[in-house]
């Protein structure tokens, strides 16, 4: 195999069929989104977020997001974040020009996952049920994300506001992680 200085693998959109995802009074799908996952030094990062317009948190476990609302940035390791805009941006036609020179890695994985968000005065007990996190507020603040599970799926946890969370979940395990939360929902309710 030949060395590639800057690789960018941006896969065609497949078409994506809507995961099975269980909602309830505290969990609801998302729409459909653009996601990549961005690996690359911080030149990388730097060039991608002017790119993007999006300045990429350099600080662990944080997000970042537009302006705008439309793209945010979720930090997952020192040399990777996980990008989201709306299913309708073309991120990569930004990216791609931006990186060309750049030692990096750009995957489209629009396909291989989907979200949801888990919302209300309980969500973070809705979550502890099955994520071993301290997702008090003091521990786990606004804008924080992080790879973790969720009985037994690996998610990107994100919270968005106090009592909103934004879960992407690979979406062959999106029925399973929905039905988790759905019977602890139920506990709640009773």
């Amino acid at each position: 195999m030949d060395d590639i200085v800057a690789t960018t693998i941006t896969g065609t959109r497949a078409a994506r069929q809507s995961a099975r995802i269980v909602s309830s009074m505290l969990v609801r799908a998302l729409l459909p989104a653009t996601r990549y996952i961005l690996r690359g030094g911080p030149d990388v990062m730097n060039a991608a977020g002017q790119a993007l317009g999006l300045p990429l948190s350099q600080t662990a476990c944080r997000a970042a997001t537009a302006a705008n609302g439309g793209l945010a940035a979720l930090w997952l390791g020192p040399d990777e974040q996980l990008l989201l805009g709306p299913e309708t941006s073309d991120m990569g036609a930004a990216l791609v020009p931006a990186l060309r020179d750049l030692p990096h890695s750009l995957v489209d994985i629009s396909h291989r996952q989907t979200a949801f968000e888990v919302g209300g005065p309980q969500a973070t007990a809705l979550l502890n049920a099955g994520c071993p996190l301290d997702l008090d507020l003091s521990a786990f603040p606004v804008g924080m994300c992080t790879r973790t599970v969720l009985a037994k799926a690996e998610i990107v946890l994100w919270r968005t506001s106090q009592d909103v969370f934004h879960v992407e979940v690979w979406r062959s395990f999106a029925d399973y992680v929905s039905r988790f939360l759905a019977e602890v929902a139920r506990e709640f309710a009773t």
